[in-house]
C-alpha cells in the first residue's frame, strides 16, 4: 500500500473553541490554504477571540476513509466513510433492529 501524503494538523483554540484547517486557511485574514499551523506570522491570533498561537492544541488531520484508496469508489458507499462513521452506522443500525423488535411487544 502506498503511503498517503503528509496531511497538516489542525489546531483548536482552548479558549473559544476555533479550528484552525490549514487546508482552508483564512483567506480574509491573509493566510493562504495550505500554511501550516507553525507557519503562521508571530503575530497571528485567533480570528474569534483573539488568543495567541499557545492557546491552540493539535487535533490532529481529518479522519480519512479506512482501506485502500483504489477501492473507495466501489460498494454502497461505505468503502468512503472514516472509521467513526462505519463505527456509528453499524451501532446504530443494531439499535434501531433491536428497537423495531422490542416494538412487537406493543401489538397485541
Amino acid at each position: 500500500m502506498p503511503a498517503r501524503p503528509a496531511e497538516l494538523s489542525r489546531h483548536e483554540c482552548r479558549v473559544c473553541g476555533y479550528i484552525y484547517e490549514p487546508r482552508k486557511g483564512i483567506p480574509d485574514k491573509g493566510v493562504p490554504a495550505g500554511t501550516a499551523f507553525e507557519n503562521l506570522p508571530q503575530d497571528w491570533r485567533c480570528p474569534v477571540c483573539g488568543a495567541r498561537t499557545p492557546a491552540f492544541t493539535d487535533i490532529g488531520p481529518l479522519p480519512q476513509a479506512s482501506g485502500f484508496p483504489e477501492n473507495q469508489k466501489y460498494g454502497l458507499g461505505v468503502n468512503s466513510l472514516t472509521p467513526g462513521a462505519k463505527s456509528l452506522l453499524i451501532y446504530g443500525g443494531l439499535i434501531l433492529g433491536f428497537l423495531f423488535l422490542l416494538s412487537f411487544y406493543g401489538l397485541k
